[in-house]
Parts: C-alpha cells; sequence; structure tokens
C-alpha cells in the first residue's frame, strides 16, 4: 500500500509517500514561504532531487504542484493517481469532537470546517488539503490525523482555565493543546533514547508555529498552546502570550476592530512584528550584521521558552530530558544556545561544539557533566501520521 502523507502547516506543505506496512520513504518534500515572492519546492525521491523557486500564492498552489512532481514523466514516482491508496492529512484542532484519527467523511470536513475559528492558520489550509486531495486522488481514502489528540490525557487542572464553569461545560472552552503528532513522535524517540520508561522530558517544537509540552512516561500532562494555537511561546507570526487586557485597550482606546486585533495577534505579531522577518533563518543572518532588532527579537524568544522550561520541570517535579525538534528546533544552533544559557541551577549544561554540528540523527548535546540530556531529534509527523492511516484501514 502508498500512502501519501500531507502535512500542511501555516506557511509550508511537507510531503510524503510511504510504502506500508514497510514505512520505506518512497519520495519526500516541502513546499516553503508560501504566498512570499522566494516560495520554492524541495523534492527529492531515492535517484532524483529538485529544488526550484516558484510562485506558490497559497496552499491550493503547492499541493497541485505537489501532485505534478509526483506524476512527472521524469521525476515521478507513480503514473496515475490511483497507484495512491489513502491520503494521511495532518489536522490541527480536532476540539472535543476528534480524539483519535478518523477516515474523512462530509460530517467530518463539516467539522473541520467549523473548528476552523479556532485555529484560523491551519485548519482552513488543512481542510484545503483535504479537498484538493479528494479531486486528484479520487480513488484515494482520507484520514485525518489531528494535532489535538495526544494532549486528552492531559489533567483537568492543567486544561481548565479559571472562568465560569458553564463555559467549559457548555461551550468546550478549554486548553485543548497542538502539535501532539511531533511531540508524541519525538517523545517516545527520546524515551527509547534514555532506555528509561519512567521519564520526566519537556519537549520543545519549534518552528514557524512553537509549543512545548510536559511529558511524565509517555503522557502528556500540559502544553503551552491552548483552546487555540497562538498563546505560549513567541512565533513566526503568532504573538504568543499577551496580556488579555491588551485587547480590550486597542479596541477600546485605540479604535481597533476585533478582526483588525485578530489578524494583529496572528498574522503581524510574533518575530515578524518584532523585526519585520518571520523566517528565522532571515532574523539570525540579520542579528550577526548587527541589527538591533533581530538580537532582541532572538533573545526574547529563548527568555520565553525558558520560562517554560523552569514552569514545567516544577510540575514535572524533575527533569530527565529536553528535546529540541522541528525546522529551528533541529537546525538552529543559534537559539538552542540561547536557551540553554545560565540554566545551571536546573543542571542544564550545553557541549557548545556538539551544539554547533548539523546532523540528521538524535544527538545528545549536553555535556557529560549535565545532569539534565539536551537532545536534538528531528521530528517525523509524516511517518507517524502514515502509521496512524494505515492502522485504521486495515
Amino acid at each position: 500500500m502508498q500512502i501519501l502523507v500531507l502535512n500542511s502547516g501555516s506557511s509550508s506543505i511537507k510531503f510524503q509517500v510511504f510504502k506500508m506496512p514497510e514505512a520505506t520513504v518512497v519520495c519526500s518534500g516541502l513546499v516553503e514561504r508560501i504566498g512570499l515572492e522566494n516560495a520554492k519546492i524541495n523534492y527529492k525521491t531515492n535517484s532524483e532531487k529538485v529544488e526550484k523557486t516558484d510562485i506558490i500564492s497559497d496552499h491550493k498552489d503547492g499541493l497541485q504542484l505537489i501532485a505534478k512532481y509526483l506524476m512527472d514523466d521524469n521525476v515521478g514516482v507513480i503514473k496515475s493517481a490511483s497507484e495512491i491508496q489513502a491520503v494521511g492529512h495532518r489536522v490541527v484542532h480536532g476540539g472535543s469532537t476528534f480524539a483519535d484519527t478518523v477516515e474523512v467523511t462530509n460530517e467530518v470536513k463539516q467539522k473541520i470546517e467549523k473548528l476552523s475559528a479556532l485555529a484560523p492558520l491551519h485548519n482552513p489550509a488543512n481542510l484545503q488539503g483535504i479537498l484538493v486531495a479528494e479531486e486528484i486522488f479520487t480513488s484515494a481514502k482520507q484520514i485525518a490525523v489531528f494535532d489535538t489528540a495526544f494532549h486528552q490525557t492531559i489533567p483537568v487542572e492543567a486544561y481548565k482555565y479559571a472562568i465560569p464553569n458553564k463555559l467549559l461545560n457548555e461551550n468546550n472552552i478549554r486548553l485543548y493543546g497542538f502539535h501532539g503528532t511531533s511531540h508524541k513522535y519525538v517523545s517516545e524517540k527520546a524515551i527509547e533514547y534514555l532506555e528509561k520508561e519512567k521519564s520526566k522530558i519537556i519537549t520543545i517544537h519549534l518552528g514557524n508555529g512553537c509549543s512545548m509540552t510536559a511529558i511524565n512516561d509517555g503522557k502528556s500532562i500540559d502544553h503551552t498552546l491552548g483552546f487555540a494555537p497562538m498563546n505560549g511561546l513567541i512565533m513566526g507570526t503568532r504573538s504568543g502570550d499577551v496580556d488579555p487586557a491588551i485587547i480590550f485597550y486597542m479596541v477600546n482606546s485605540l479604535g481597533y476592530s476585533l478582526d483588525e486585533v485578530n489578524t494583529l495577534l496572528q498574522k503581524e505579531s510574533g518575530m515578524l512584528g518584532l523585526t519585520g522577518y518571520s523566517d528565522l533563518r532571515d532574523i539570525e543572518s540579520e542579528a550577526q550584521k548587527g541589527d538591533a532588532d533581530c538580537r532582541l527579537a532572538l533573545k526574547m524568544n529563548a527568555y520565553r521558552i525558558k520560562k517554560f522550561i523552569g514552569a514545567y520541570a516544577s510540575v514535572l517535579n524533575g527533569l530527565d530530558a529536553i528535546v529540541f525538534t522541528a525546522g529551528i528546533g533541529e537546525n538552529s544552533d543559534v537559539i538552542r544556545e540561547l536557551v540553554c544559557a545560565d540554566q545551571d541551577f536546573l543542571g542544564i549544561q550545553l557541549d557548545k561544539e556538539k551544539n554547533a554540528i548539523r546532523s540528521k540523527d538524535i544527538r545528545d548535546i549536553s555535556l557529560p557533566s549535565s545532569k539534565v540530556r539536551i537532545l536534538v531529534i528531528p521530528t517525523n509527523e509524516e511517518l507517524e501520521i502514515a502509521k496512524q492511516s494505515f492502522k485504521i484501514l486495515v
């Protein structure tokens, strides 16, 4: 069975074709910087590699471009769309409706669309992926894997907000948690690496969207993102935590509409609002050139992460390892060094030489004297989605 996995982020689409149950990767790639002038696609098979800048205005353009490469006469891996038996989709927000992986039906699509108000940068792109895949891969089953599912183990004292009870009981307003597929995958890899079933781990997923999870014995017990994926850490275009009073002040005193505030916090804030750039590679480059705004933004980003490490170490009542993952977590030695600096009280000690090494393997970048292991574990949400898609079909 061949399964295509689509992982639509807020500004990118990762994709892989797996031969299952062997979990063999047939091809993989990434469409990134969607909507920007320098958008590009990376496409790789066992024998071919393509990297091309293109005009990719939205996620629909990106998905159609992926399909084009998959069936290309020269670099394609399938001759027709019928060779794909299933398409596994990452869907960010499942609300309280979806706690498990499901086959997509009209009802499922309607619920995903309804939940778009809670994840406006993601669920619409996820749903668009489903709709385009249905048009192209007409004989394939469409499978939805939800980011929120892994966090169903978070206890009530952590997921309930201190607002009137009826808002939880009647309206399901609570912390849901996101990036669950990634946090699940890397935490399981960390447990294997540590050879310690009883473990206290903090996973740090840093990409255009960012989140952290406190994981006790393999189960999520707290998470930085909440009702919708915009609070917690500073992200590419999202503000992360702000005082809610700011929203009322902007509306009542500064003349903003609620829609304008929502757009500002979701699409114009975070690293973009601080520096003019949403891509960390650009920010690090400008910081090296002496840009004061970029240097401060990097410090602010790391400071927010450090605050949650301290909080989660307390919640876990100990700490065996912290795990960096996703595009920034795996590739930015600058952010990792800033995060791990001055953490002697917690026993976090970084080996700067190991930190500077690039690798696609799991690696321990802590000093031998470090009481807490500092791990860099490449996430593989696509493999996890393929496994869950295959499981639901057999």
